[in-house]
């Protein structure tokens, strides 16, 4: 019969540990997850290895880092999954090993944390750690995206732009691009607007390809956009730059 007031109690103390930490109160944070991490708790233990990863309200501790995760992890903790696969891909208080950094996403994957599904969506993509699987790429980069990872939904712009395990399907590469690009993704945005500017997939738009185009040349996607956007000032006329420039300075509307 003690089990559950047990219960009660520690999960109050971690909600009361998570406001602390993101309203910036490490140290009271960290003093609420301590005797809950030592006592087993594995949302206690996750938050502590995160703690020391990052180095808030303690300093910098890979090591320590990845004693909580582990034991984290090992009572199925996602965050903690995500997180020790984190420390095996960069080598953070382990070997770097990227093997073990996919098969602990998979672990925090098959349990639905997005940022797991989409970083191993990305490893079988490229083959990093796990054998190269366009299907299982395409796979986990729908799960994340349907939990909102503008990486991922922009990535799935690019298997079906090249066909990666896939027949190649302009319209649904646009279409992901496209939901990427009104979220701020500086790739998509070029992507995009090349699409616009060929008419792959959407109907061809000159104007419409160079607001993306300058969109993403703002946002960091200059060397990408760069032939492109030559292409689309040469094809574009005064008036219509200036629509196009009018364009990209409206605010994003990620929902239309």
């Amino acid at each position: 019969m003690r089990l559950l007031p047990r219960l009660w109690r520690a999960e109050r103390r971690l909600k009361r540990a998570l406001a602390a930490w993101n309203a910036g109160d490490y140290g009271v944070a960290l003093d609420l997850w301590a005797p809950l991490a030592q006592a087993g708790v594995a949302r206690a233990q996750s938050n502590m290895g995160a703690a020391f990863l990052q180095g808030q309200g303690v300093e910098r501790d890979p090591d320590k880092a990845v004693a909580w995760l582990r034991r984290a992890a090992d009572q199925g903790d996602a965050g903690a999954q995500r997180n020790l696969a984190l420390c095996h891909y960069e080598g953070w208080g382990v070997p770097q090993d990227q093997a073990l950094a996919a098969a602990w996403y998979e672990k925090a994957a098959q349990q639905g944390d997005g940022d797991a599904q989409d970083m191993l969506s990305w490893m079988k993509l490229v083959g990093g750690g796990c054998d190269q699987d366009y299907a299982g790429a395409r796979r986990w980069a729908e799960k994340a995206a349907a939990q909102g990872s503008i990486a991922a939904t922009a990535r799935l712009g690019d298997i079906f732009h090249n066909a990666l395990g896939v027949e190649r399907d302009p319209a649904q590469a646009a279409q992901w691009w496209g939901r990427a690009a009104r979220r701020g993704h500086a790739e998509a945005q070029a992507m995009l607007g090349a699409a616009y500017l060929a008419g792959k997939g959407v109907e061809r738009d000159p104007v419409e390809a160079l607001h993306w185009l300058l969109r993403a040349r703002e946002n960091g996607a200059g060397e990408l956009a760069a032939g492109f956007l030559r292409e689309a000032l040469a094809f574009t006329k005064p008036s219509q730059r200036a629509e196009a420039e009018r364009r990209a300075a409206l605010p994003l509307e990620p929902d239309r």
